[in-house]
């Protein structure tokens, strides 16, 4: 292993122990994370829920396996 590869596992077992697994990504993952939470909040359109609803009203029923 070269000197170079050597100062970046130690890095990289610093970060590991220090409770920061991303590192410099961690940012990134909390922008993430906040992108995230802000759609999944979001509320559904009401035009997009009546398409939802026209579907599965068009959708026949799965069949039914016999035992």
């Amino acid at each position: 292993m070269s000197k170079d590869n050597t100062a970046g596992a130690a890095t990289n077992r610093r970060r590991a122990a220090s409770g920061d697994p991303l590192g410099p990504n961690s940012e990134i993952g909390r922008k993430l994370k906040q992108y995230y939470d802000e759609l999944v909040s979001d509320s559904v359109p009401d035009r997009f829920a009546q398409l939802l609803r026209q579907l599965e009203q068009a959708q026949p029923a799965p069949a039914r396996k016999k035992d």
